[in-house]
């Protein structure tokens, strides 16, 4: 085969898939049903995330004129996305109604945004970047909108897509900017140009416009703005997808941008960095305290976790990517699986969307009581758990690169958010009143239901008891993208 195939073959593999599951479903009858489509996405992400791991055996290098890279830092997020794209469509496959004309589009749409998300972490090219962006941002848009008959779906959907399309905006300007000053748009050229340009103030103002961008994208303070809404709007198995795979290929976009392209401007970035982790940290915790909506407590978590992630990045060396690389890991599979428990038990019409409608979980449901225990203590930083193993090596970096204050102020947060996660937890291991129990249907779990726990709950216990081999990962990842 083709090494420069090779080299996109996972994404290539989503893309025939996604291509597959639309030509399928147009060729089926009206009233046909579109579910066994999802078994077809499921087997294409399970046949990318494959050819991810088969990519290790490829030399680190680059195709297509130097537009895409394969190296042990790519296949880590190829094989994060792929994994995290699976687990959401076998949660769809269960909880999205079954009846519904659209379930072809929701995973043909699902498969295109991971191919998108994959080719936003190998791209070496800033113009691959921005059309990877725009692949992977355009399939999220109507994702979150795909709850047509509610006016918070359709809401969701065009607030992301005003505010995306603005953020996406700064990014294409910035990218913009670099060329007007430097030539090119290749990153690695561009890495060894920036430091004899003339005008450096363009370089500059496009870091700026380009982390705007980024942090619009991973919802980082100030730019988090659109998160509650189209948390709250979309249904769960979406915001499962949208608040891992487009943050973890976000991340290492930033990663490839800050450390392998700009690392001359540290001392610019850095310091912004440490004040977008601060405030992500700080208004994401406190506005979570005042959610009684589930979803949206959730969407402010995401938000505090998007700054625990960037305090890694206060070590410019390879322990700050490795660490953040193995955070955005554990933060994956903990935040899919807490929002697959709360898919099961609201149902697609989330007819139980608040804190005190989970109350006695534990004793309606005890399975599904204990999982969503089980992952809010990994949220809050619990031993044993990947969100301990993820917040302590975040930190320790921090500490490490001498922003010890920034690590005060996330373990500060880390107790803050420990409140609003137990308030939850005490809920669903309360007993309710009799009223209660009758508005609350013990839900069915269906096989991929099934799997799709077993698969995030394993990978939270493996990054929590025995998180060598993933850390070790993560720091090959590091040792290829310096």
């Amino acid at each position: 085969m083709n090494t420069d195939l090779l080299r996109i073959l996972p994404e290539v593999i989503l893309v025939v898939a996604g291509i597959l599951v639309m030509l399928v479903d147009a060729a089926l009858p009206v009233k046909a049903a579109r579910r066994p489509l999802g078994w077809v996405a499921a087997l294409g992400a399970t046949v990318a995330l494959w050819a991810s791991l088969i990519q290790l055996r490829l030399e680190p290098g680059t195709a297509y004129f130097g537009t895409v890279e394969t190296s042990p830092f790519t296949v880590f997020f190829h094989v994060l996305i792929c994994g995290i794209v699976l687990v959401a469509i076998l949660i769809a496959l269960d909880t999205l109604p079954r009846d519904s004309h659209h379930l072809g589009e929701f995973f043909a749409l699902t498969l295109f945004g991971a191919s998108g998300m994959c080719l936003l972490t190998g791209a070496v090219e800033l113009l691959v970047v921005f059309v990877a962006l725009e692949i992977s941002s355009i399939s999220t848009y109507i994702l979150a909108g795909y709850r047509k008959h509610t006016g918070k779906g359709p809401e969701a959907a065009i607030k992301y897509f005003l505010l995306g399309s603005f953020a996406t905006g700064f990014l294409l300007y910035g990218i913009a900017l670099l060329f007007g000053a430097t030539g090119t748009t290749q990153i690695y050229e561009i890495a060894h140009k920036v430091s004899g340009v003339e005008n450096h103030t363009f370089v500059v103002l496009a870091l700026i416009l380009m982390l705007v961008g980024i942090f619009f994208k991973v919802s980082a303070a100030p730019f988090h703005v659109w998160t509650p809404d189209v948390y709250e709007g979309a249904p769960s198995p979406v915001v499962a997808l949208l608040s891992t795979a487009p943050k973890a290929a976000a991340f290492a976009l930033l990663l490839r941008v800050l450390y392998e392209m700009l690392p001359s401007l540290r001392s610019l970035w850095s310091p912004l960095l440490w004040v977008v982790a601060a405030a992500s940290m700080t208004i994401g915790n406190l506005a979570a305290l005042r959610q009684q909506n589930v979803k949206r407590m959730l969407a402010y978590s995401s938000i505090a976790h998007a700054g625990y992630l960037l305090a890694a990045f206060a070590s410019f060396s390879q322990t700050g990517i490795a660490a953040a690389a193995f955070y955005t890991a554990a933060y994956a599979a903990m935040n899919v699986g807490v929002f697959a428990v709360v898919t099961l038990i609201s149902g697609y019409d989330e007819h139980l969307p608040l804190v005190e409608d989970f109350k006695g979980l534990l004793y309606r449901s005890p399975v599904l009581g204990i999982l969503l225990i089980f992952f809010l203590i990994s949220l809050v930083g619990i031993p044993f758990t990947g969100g301990f193993f993820g917040k302590f090596y975040s930190f320790s970096a921090a500490v490490g690169g001498g922003a010890v204050i920034l690590a005060i102020i996330g373990l500060l947060n880390s107790g803050v958010a420990a409140a609003y996660y137990l308030r939850l937890a005490f809920a669903a291991a309360q007993k309710a009143e009799d009223n209660q129990n009758r508005h609350f249907p013990v839900p069915q779990i269906g096989v991929a239901v099934i799997a799709a726990l077993l698969f995030t709950v394993g990978a939270t216990l493996w990054l929590g008891i025995a998180p060598a081999p993933i850390l070790h990962a993560a720091e090959n990842a590091a040792h290829a993208l310096q």
